[in-house]
């Protein structure tokens, strides 16, 4: 007997979200509150036009999805609104039973009108810490370094992740601009995480080929990549990162708003899947992507034909692929795996 999946079911299933961003995944009805009190210009008046407006669907590439984020980043430049947004982000994936989330963002984004860059830092992990009080959700804060910056930006903002280690911030990520600005000139920076005993992930594969991801490994040391979705151009890399156990941060949504790939039904996913690679489901952005976690794994299962189980199975490595210190993450799985087998002792079943 197997499990009928529908999203009700997928929305009860416990679920980790590794790969979200804190500036693309903003309420709209916030964006219009802070653009009044801040006095910015919004490109809609309501909230409804405004979901739509950032609703990515024309972008012909990453660069053309990246501009929307010149949008939200307006209203986050006050310790006020960055507290605000990150408590309101953790309470929409609490909402939709998600038990962990990393979120992700590069503070030097939020400082343009004098915010100083560490309260750049403490202003979200204030609202995440109290979102975890009041909806039981576990969170934590991963720092970005943007490609298109200059690397010295990257090694500060490495610095920044290091200050913050056991006090909310678990990892360093490069993020951005992919084509033309190789991970491998920041490398300096991941040397400086690293050097500190800290995880690091970065957004490779996407906008460029398999040569992306293999810099990403190879130079900077990631112990994640994001997106990976050229992996499979690279068979020999492809078996590397599946003997390494190198979990990867999978964005179905995005990855074809970007072009990424052409179509979900085509996307790399059921091919990782079925070799055996360590994967997770995540969102990327849920304003720009107009996307929920349970929404991303309904989407594996109606353009990819995954089944209840193998569902379970990429929910049990999202967890296991989380940057928590062991003993904390056996817990939390244990803690999953019970909830999922009542799940499935009362579920509807389908011969």
């Amino acid at each position: 007997m197997a499990m009928e999946v529908t999203r009700e079911l997928l929305h009860r299933l416990p679920k980790a979200e590794l790969h979200v961003h804190l500036d693309g995944s903003l309420r709209p009805e916030t964006m219009l509150e802070l653009a009044a009190e801040y006095g910015k210009k919004m490109p809609a008046h309501d909230p409804d036009h405004l979901r739509d407006y950032m609703h990515v669907q024309d972008a012909r590439n990453l660069v053309e999805y990246l501009e929307r984020f010149e949008i939200t980043l307006s209203v986050m430049q006050s310790a006020d609104a960055l507290e605000r947004i990150a408590y309101e982000l953790a309470e929409d994936l609490a909402r939709e039973n998600v038990r962990y989330a990393e979120i992700r963002y590069s503070p030097i984004l939020n400082v343009r009108e004098g915010l100083p860059l560490t309260e750049a830092v403490d202003a979200p992990l204030r609202g995440l810490k109290q979102a975890e009080a009041d909806f039981g959700i576990r969170t934590a804060i991963i720092i970005c370094g943007i490609r298109n910056m200059d690397p010295a930006t990257s090694r500060d903002l490495a610095d920044l992740t290091v200050a913050y280690k056991d006090r909310g911030v678990v990892a360093f990520d490069l993020a951005g601009a992919e084509y033309n600005y190789p991970a491998k000139k920041h490398k300096d920076a991941f040397f400086t995480v690293i050097n500190k005993n800290m995880a690091a992930t970065i957004h490779a594969g996407e906008a460029y080929g398999a040569e992306s991801i293999h810099q990403a490994l190879h130079y900077c040391k990631a112990n994640r990549i994001g997106h990976g979705t050229r992996l499979y151009e690279d068979p020999d890399l492809m078996r590397y990162v599946n003997d390494f156990r190198v979990p990867i941060e999978i964005c179905l949504t995005s990855n074809v708003q970007t072009r990424a790939v052409q179509s979900f039904e085509t996307h790399p996913l059921r091919q990782y899947y079925d070799a055996g690679l360590v994967l997770s489901l995540n969102t990327d952005n849920r304003l720009m992507s107009a996307t929920t976690v349970t929404e991303e794994y309904w989407r594996a299962h109606r353009y990819l034909g995954f089944t209840w189980e193998e569902l379970v199975d990429l929910s049990l490595m999202g967890f296991d692929s989380a940057f928590l210190h062991r003993p904390e993450k056996l817990e939390l799985i244990a803690k999953v795996k019970e909830e999922i087998a009542e799940m499935e002792g009362v579920g509807t079943v389908v011969a």
